[in-house]
């Protein structure tokens, strides 16, 4: 059995059929392992996640952390019970009305106490010693930032096959990529720093994605950004931007071309972007 597997049996369902005895749980759980001086904020983000949230922090309210941590929530103006399931596991919670997720994003960090900052995804099951693994990368000296790896909920849609071949390949070239531009490895749903210097960088809200990679960009020059790889620290998530593709097949197409376009880029340092016209929010 799977370390995940007891939190699908809310993952992809309303809130209307969560048992009671676990939103009980998480809400007790998670309650003492919040903390008043905590030295980790871990933040949530979730724009309509009424049908994943709950498994999410189920997943969180069982991590093993020696660290003191915090647990916030965002809601990105949800037409959905998004916000009645931090209310209903008693986790503390601000709206933001500007609908993006770096609006999102920065509304957390705005907000938070701890002085190592954990992005969460909603969508997203965290393992139990995630946090203490990411804490320990950043806790050493010189390192202003930590990644990690994720994988792809099985489902009957997908081979168990494919998915491994796809996130096989996916991880070499994050791996390759993240010596000489760490910024472009780097995904939100597994990214964490250090708060204090995230705010002096900013958190972009004028690009529609990409405000992980850019603030990672601007975190450079504080020092390190380094990729965790151990199994403690690997999430595993739904299929987003996958499914935006197709098949998954056409994704990983879609990914080999453009990471060939890009080939180059493994190989030399970058300090600037420009933005795509599509990417702005006008």
């Amino acid at each position: 059995m799977k370390w995940y597997t007891k939190y699908m049996e809310v993952y992809e369902k309303p809130f209307a059929d969560a048992p009671q005895y676990i939103i009980d749980e998480v809400r007790n759980k998670l309650a003492k392992l919040q903390s008043s001086q905590p030295l980790v904020t871990v933040s949530l983000i979730g724009y309509n996640e009424e049908k994943r949230l709950l498994a999410c922090l189920w997943s969180l309210s069982e991590m093993i952390c020696k660290y003191p941590v915090e647990i916030i929530g965002v809601d990105n103006e949800s037409t959905d019970r998004t916000a009645e399931i931090y209310q209903a596991t008693g986790v503390p919670y601000y709206t933001e009305n500007r609908h993006s997720c770096g609006f999102a994003r920065l509304c957390g960090l705005n907000n938070a106490k701890g002085k190592y900052h954990i992005n969460i995804d909603s969508d997203t099951l965290y393992p139990p010693h995630y946090v203490e693994t990411m804490i320990k990368a950043l806790e050493k000296p010189g390192v202003v930032a930590a990644s990690s790896l994720w994988s792809y909920i099985p489902d009957k849609d997908h081979s168990w096959i494919g998915l491994k071949l796809y996130e096989f390949a996916r991880d070499v070239h994050l791996y390759l990529q993240s010596f000489k531009r760490p910024e472009l490895s780097v995904r939100g749903l597994v990214f964490a720093y250090q708060s204090d210097y995230a705010r002096q960088v900013g958190i972009r809200t004028d690009i529609r994605r990409g405000e992980d990679g850019s603030l990672a960009l601007g975190l450079k020059k504080y020092g390190k950004i380094v990729f965790v790889r151990k199994r403690k620290a690997r999430a595993v998530t739904g299929y987003g931007t996958i499914s935006a593709d197709g098949s998954l097949l056409n994704s990983f197409k879609v990914r080999v071309l453009y990471a060939l376009k890009g080939i180059d880029g493994i190989f030399s340092k970058k300090e600037a972007y420009k933005d795509e016209d599509s990417n702005l929010i006008k």
